[in-house]
């Protein structure tokens, strides 16, 4: 676990310092369909419990797809944040709940730019693949419906917009792919997904 997620918040924090101003990305509608509210700081802090557990809780044979998968991905979104960072429009943070002093405290130590592509959604993504299993549908319908809370609730609160999110998905795919036919061709088979 260490190796996989601690890597990606080297990766993180290194280009959030190295880069340069970034380019502010406008709303779009299903961006504008969902109010802004505090309130979805839970589920958006969930994700710090779905990724320790796709590395406590998948099968054996998936953990060294997820964790190379997880590098990858954070290596291949670090090397668009440097080349190409991203903003967006951020609404203040009024009342005094917890939820909106939580809410506070995170914008104070998450990078302002790191937006497209979604490392949240990306790793999320990554999380529940290495989750799914057919044998067990209610358990992996369960994780697929926390991965899509959690899409909305990065949504709600203003962290990403829905093509930051997308484009998350989209990369998670794409490299989770490429390291499933580099697990498939190694000598010890330990396949990403069940056939």
């Amino acid at each position: 676990m260490l190796y996989g997620w601690g890597a990606v918040g080297v990766v993180y924090h290194l280009s959030a310092r190295l880069q340069g101003p970034g380019t502010l990305l406008p709303d779009g509608w299903i961006d504008r369909l969902i109010p802004f509210s505090p309130t979805g700081i839970w589920l958006y802090l969930s994700f710090f419990l779905i990724v320790p557990l796709a590395y406590l809780s998948c099968p054996p044979a998936r953990l060294n797809w997820l964790r190379r998968s997880m590098q990858l991905t954070a290596l291949a979104a670090g090397g668009v944040y440097l080349l190409w960072p991203t903003t967006l429009h951020y609404p203040p943070v009024n009342g005094d709940s917890l939820s909106a002093r939580l809410l506070l405290r995170l914008t104070a130590i998450d990078s302002p730019q790191n937006c497209l592509p979604s490392l949240h959604m990306a790793l999320t993504t990554l999380a529940v693949w290495a989750l799914f299993e057919r044998r067990r549908p209610l358990r992996s319908g369960v994780y697929l419906c926390w991965a899509i809370a959690i899409a909305f609730s990065i949504l709600q609160l203003r962290r990403h917009l829905f093509i930051d999110l997308l484009t998350g998905g989209i990369l998670a795919a794409i490299i989770g792919l490429f390291c499933l036919r580099l697990t498939e061709r190694s000598p010890r088979r330990s396949p990403g997904v069940e056939r």
